[in-house]
């Protein structure tokens, strides 16, 4: 019945028309590309999913292994496996209330953290586990602490991505969930055979606990301070030769004129800028500095045709454009001077 109100939910739902763009749509191969791209170069979407590997890896133990707890450990039946399912949900349910006041006490990482070390608990407990309402408890441990984690990661995720690519990022999270649930499952049943349910459980809590400490160098969205609307800042490229849609590659050149005192600093600040291009698109990125005039630097970068260049221009946000007019306060000598080349070919090619 759930799933027929789904159905129902999305053959109601009329999305909003898109408004401002006159491009056409993306073809689906250089939309997956595209995609792929821009997961690689948003530092902030893949350390979300570093963190959510990190989690759903060893969060996947009891999911798969609590049959077998139910049956073996518990020596109970189909009835107490549904009621543990139950106080997963029950757990989910209450957790879900008191978010707001931890996400507001706690942040993001801590939250994840938290939910983290209350999933290894859960997991130890099952470990433990001969009587139901041990298991009971843990089961409600494990909702809490699931619900915690999944909707800081859900958030952070949807905090990374600008609109024009937020479906294929939020497809490369779910499959990330996916992927590390089922590698888990398969591991921790594994292990279970091998060395028991009360080992493999163990196991799952200690590579939960030590996850924590190996991946909180990566910090999650919270969405405070990222503004990823559209800042439609570049002006539109003159031509004067025909640019026809999928004529490409096309090379883009951008030269600087800077203070030569802040060369380390302007490098910097364009290596951030080179991440932006990328993420939004570009390859074959780099930075070139004049050998014969101290302070000329030319950056460079490629699009795979005219129209996925125009489509850049829709996909810099206003936080590109504060790493954008950043670089200009490096002693810039004047507007830097932006060229476009596109791959010329014979008109019988």
């Amino acid at each position: 019945m759930s799933n027929f109100a789904v159905i129902g939910a999305l053959l109601w739902w009329r999305p909003p028309t898109s408004q401002g763009s006159s491009l056409p749509p993306e073809r689906l191969t250089g939309a997956l590309v595209i995609g792929f791209r821009h997961a690689r170069y948003n530092l902030d979407l893949r350390a979300t999913l570093i963190r959510a590997v990190a989690f759903f890896f060893f969060a996947s133990a009891y999911w798969a292994l609590l049959p077998l707890v139910a049956r073996n450990q518990i020596a109970g039946g189909p009835e107490l496996y549904g009621i543990l399912l139950g106080a997963i949900g029950i757990g989910a349910v209450g957790g879900a209330f008191a978010l707001p006041w931890l996400k507001a006490v706690l942040g993001p990482d801590r939250l994840v953290s938290a939910g983290t070390l209350g999933t290894a608990a859960c997991l130890v407990l099952l470990g433990v586990a001969r009587y139901s309402a041990i298991g009971f408890a843990a089961c409600l441990l494990a909702g809490m602490s699931w619900i915690a984690v999944l909707a800081s990661l859900n958030v952070s995720v949807q905090m990374s991505l600008p609109d024009w690519v937020r479906g294929r990022g939020l497809a490369m999270f779910v499959t990330v969930f996916f992927g590390a649930m089922t590698a888990g499952s398969a591991l921790w049943g594994q292990l279970a055979s091998a060395f028991g349910l009360p080992a493999a459980h163990f196991i799952a809590a200690a590579g939960a606990v030590a996850g924590i400490a190996l991946t909180w160098r990566w910090k999650l969205q919270g969405g405070q301070g990222v503004d990823l609307a559209p800042s439609m800042h570049w002006p539109a490229p003159v031509l004067a030769v025909d640019a026809d849609a999928d004529r490409g590659p096309v090379l883009i050149t951008v030269e600087y004129q800077i203070n030569p005192e802040k060369r380390d600093g302007f490098l910097a600040a364009i290596r951030d800028l080179g991440q932006q291009r990328q993420r939004d698109g570009a390859y074959s990125w780099d930075v070139f500095e004049d050998a014969a005039a101290s302070g000329r630097f030319l950056e460079t970068f490629m699009v795979a045709s005219w129209l996925e260049h125009l489509r850049q221009h829709q996909r810099v946000t206003n936080a590109d454009k504060v790493v954008q007019d950043a670089i200009r306060e490096f002693g810039a000598a004047g507007e830097p001077k932006v060229t476009h080349f596109i791959a010329a070919r014979l008109a019988s090619d």
